[in-house]
């Protein structure tokens, strides 16, 4: 087991407390995908190897500080179609090389907290939650050439924001390309 690469462990109803201590030991896993599952909170104990991680369609509730601090190599992470409301701030400075976050169909009714100070953040999905304000400041960082890559895509439909009371300059640091 210790070459193992991936796992898909999705479709089980496994919860939170199904996972024993030390169960992934040992383990240099790259991919772990736990989606449709009966989790209700991000396991503690997970390989810290992780380049991706998808905890889509579970019953998540929210993103504490210690959630994420584990797995610094992520670079994919699949949050979407939870029940998350809050993600809490200083949750996102543990997964410094992030470049794709999945936070689509959840409870959300802000922006997270610390994605313009995420240099190589690319796609966030945040569409189909009840966030109805965006800052100018909400995505990309205020001094200029903080963000090592530019946006290719943020997806904010199906919000309640209306678009008119969002300024341009909060897409400043997105592609055009």
């Amino acid at each position: 087991l210790g070459s193992m690469n991936c796992i898909e462990m999705g479709g089980n109803p496994i919860q939170n407390s199904g996972f024993e201590p030390g169960a992934f030991k040992g383990l240099k896993l790259n991919y772990l995908r736990i989606s449709e599952a009966q989790l209700t909170g991000v396991p503690k104990d997970l390989p810290d190897s992780l380049h991706e991680l998808h905890l889509d369609h579970n019953q998540i509730q929210a993103i504490e500080l210690e959630d994420l601090s584990r797995y610094k190599h992520l670079y994919r992470l699949g949050l979407g179609f939870n029940h998350i409301r809050m993600i809490e701030n200083g949750s996102l400075a543990f997964v410094p090389r992030l470049r794709e976050l999945h936070l689509e169909n959840n409870r959300l009714t802000a922006i997270p907290k610390g994605l313009p100070d995420m240099k190589y953040l690319q796609v966030v999905y945040l569409h189909s939650n009840s966030i109805s304000k965006v800052g100018v400041d909400d995505f990309c960082p205020r001094g200029f050439g903080m963000k090592r890559s530019f946006y290719n895509g943020i997806s904010l439909y199906s919000n309640p924001v209306n678009y008119w009371e969002v300024q341009p300059a909060a897409f400043r640091c997105v592609s055009d390309q």
